[in-house]
């Protein structure tokens, strides 16, 4: 199916579906915003414990039912397309733009479901998409950052984005430290900006909360985002490497130059990968005991160009 562009103001509204994790979300609100076109999100939560294992299943019969998740309150009856990011959205992306007649979007790739009939699949380049002509594919998350206002240097500065273990990389506190240390020698003289995230350990933020920063968000402490103004006001972030969402950010806003703490892991993976491929192409520098400023940006709005979105 081919999606004819047509002038704003003859567009409906975009329904994006959520499923509770918010970077996976954010990419999808992203989508709404670089095409300029409002947006409604409704939770996607699944009726019974298997209703997910089922879907993959019925996917590939074509098989498009609402019954194995819980009912979906609309806000309209119209929509131009439905748009969800993370496996359980897939299903009921094609089920929802099947009912509204609507083209399907997925944003990263829909591994596990037939990709050949969604409308569009926006996919990262470290998941290796086929070459279809439906897939759009990406050097990283799809990414719209916005400063909030949270955070204002008031002289040259750098900022420090701290996240945690995940089911891939692990966080020694001790590492950490080591090149916590570093930075704060190499950069005497500058403002230095830190937040911690979700996932950062109470020992993590324990050390982080030793160091008495310029500015400092303990995540557990006090659930704000500043990492866009990071980004809008510091010379130079650093990013833990366990979030892609963090860095696909930091490489797609404003002029900072971005390095990445990398983690520990005991396998090669995408993660990696991702990392790796960015710094290949300019848009950061993997810490190794050096600095480097690398700062190219991407443009997301150039990946919607010539699309019939």
């Amino acid at each position: 199916m081919v999606l004819v562009a047509q002038p704003v103001a003859t567009m409906s509204r975009i329904l994006i579906l959520n499923d509770g994790r918010m970077g996976h979300l954010n990419q999808s609100v992203a989508l709404a915003k670089y095409l300029e076109l409002p947006y409604d999100v409704v939770e996607v939560l699944p009726k019974y414990s298997w209703s997910k294992p089922l879907t993959y299943v019925l996917d590939k019969l074509g098989v498009r039912t609402k019954l194995l998740f819980q009912d979906i309150t609309l806000a309209h009856d119209a929509y131009e397309m439905v748009v969800g990011t993370g496996s359980w959205t897939y299903y009921m992306v094609k089920v929802l733009a099947g009912q509204l007649e609507a083209k399907s979007v997925a944003m990263m790739f829909p591994r596990g479901y037939r990709y050949d009939d969604f409308d569009m699949i926006f996919a990262q380049k470290h998941d290796h998409p086929p070459k279809l002509a439906n897939i759009n594919e990406l050097p990283a998350n799809f990414s719209y950052v916005e400063p909030k206002g949270l955070y204002e240097a008031k002289k040259k500065s750098i900022g420090i984005v701290i996240g945690g273990n995940n089911k891939i990389f692990t966080m020694s506190k001790e590492k950490l430290q080591t090149q916590l240390d570093f930075i704060v020698e190499h950069y005497q003289g500058y403002e230095i900006a830190v937040t911690t995230s979700p996932r950062t350990s109470e020992a993590v933020e324990q050390l982080v909360e030793s160091y008495h920063f310029d500015y400092e968000v303990i995540f557990s402490k006090n659930r704000i985002n500043p990492i866009p103004d990071f980004l809008e006001h510091c010379e130079t972030v650093f990013i833990t490497g366990d979030s892609t969402s963090m860095i696909s950010e930091a490489v797609s806003y404003g002029k900072t130059n971005v390095i990445v703490l990398p983690l520990e892991s005991q396998k090669d993976n995408k993660f990696e990968r991702f990392i790796k491929d960015l710094e290949k192409e300019g848009y950061l520098h993997i810490f190794d005991g050096t600095i480097k400023n690398t700062n190219r940006k991407i443009d997301f709005r150039a990946y919607l160009k010539g699309l019939d979105l």
